[in-house]
């Protein structure tokens, strides 16, 4: 790779800044990265993740949305956790 020739401090500082605002980008890319990892390790991620599309599907429906939360993930989760083990 060439070195860039600068011929203005205006220019070294303007390319700084544009470096610090691409690592703090990338920073918090990281971190988004790693907190829907984290989120997506936890039995409820991991039920979400199971069910996809027919999740958002039936969380449409507030009588469905509650007959999940009461009956049906909690069998799920009971399974998974006994699969686990």
């Amino acid at each position: 790779m060439k070195p860039k020739i600068y011929s203005s401090y205006e220019e070294i500082d303007r390319d700084l800044e544009i470096l610090k605002l691409q690592k703090e980008i990338d920073v918090r890319k990281l971190a988004l990265s790693m907190e829907k990892t984290l989120e997506g390790i936890t039995p409820m991620g991991m039920v979400k993740n199971f069910l996809g599309n027919t999740g958002a599907l039936l969380s449409k429906s507030d009588l469905l949305t509650g007959v999940m939360k009461s009956v049906v993930l909690p069998l799920l989760i009971r399974k998974f956790t006994k699969y686990m083990e």
